[in-house]
């Protein structure tokens, strides 16, 4: 879709929104764009299954996750992590309305590999037309969960699930909000990763599990078409940003 714009924002960073992410979000409004806020919870799913004496163990950056840690993974973000961050658009007076898998079909999934992961998925359906209807007037926060044809619910990585739904949407903007500025080397931004200067930073260990699903997320959606992919705590800033092989 022309001018939609797909955010991530994990879990932590909801608290620590600034007011100029906020003027953003209303200047985008103000021009007519589409925004979409894919919301995470990590810490909270994990803290919550310690409690609870539920394993928590993650591969290749993905939370493993059997029917328990599912469970508890749909509780903290439809029950937890959402109002939260509709609480805090409302305080900042920018309309918003909270969205989860299972409105009217909205987000379809498959399992991404059972044995590995158990009730882990990949968004592959979208309900493009309500969101296009409702995102013309609000702002969506939507959880990373899909749904299976066979109404399973599945957890999906925050990243993947924004990527996911950008590269379905035909999205403009992709935004993957982070704890730091950007892919970092030595302290300093990397101001633009091809697939090559990324597989030389695994090498070095630069790159390193946490961020690999961001990283793998944030190509999947380039090179399905959206323009703009980036790695930022900033939407005014470009942090890192996803280009083709040899681009400068």
């Amino acid at each position: 879709m022309k001018d939609f714009i797909v955010i991530k924002i994990g879990g932590n960073t909801i608290s620590q929104l600034t007011t100029e992410f906020y003027q953003q979000l209303r200047t985008w409004l103000s021009e007519g764009k589409k925004i979409l806020l894919v919301h995470g919870g990590g810490s909270s799913i994990s803290k919550l299954s310690l409690q609870l004496n539920l394993p928590v163990r993650k591969l290749n950056g993905i939370r493993v996750s059997d029917e328990q840690t599912l469970d508890v993974t749909r509780m903290v973000l439809l029950g937890k992590t959402q109002p939260l961050l509709l609480q805090e658009l409302s305080a900042q007076s920018i309309p918003a309305i909270g969205l989860n898998a299972a409105d009217d079909n909205l987000l379809g999934g498959d399992f991404l590999d059972k044995k590995t992961y158990g009730y882990v998925g990949e968004i592959k359906t979208i309900n493009k037309e309500l969101l296009d209807k409702l995102l013309t007037t609000h702002i969506g926060v939507i959880a990373p969960l899909a749904v299976t044809s066979t109404n399973q619910w599945l957890n999906v990585n925050a990243d993947t699930a924004a990527a996911d739904i950008a590269s379905l949407l035909n999205a403009t903007a992709l935004y993957l909000m982070t704890d730091v500025p950007g892919v970092l080397n030595n302290g300093k931004i990397v101001p633009k990763l091809s697939r090559e200067v990324a597989h030389n930073l695994r090498n070095k260990k630069i790159i390193t599990n946490g961020m690999q699903p961001k990283i793998t997320a944030a190509f999947q959606a380039f090179q399905t078409g959206v323009e703009h992919v980036s790695i930022t705590n900033k939407l005014t800033t470009s942090g890192t940003l996803i280009t083709q092989e040899g681009e400068d």
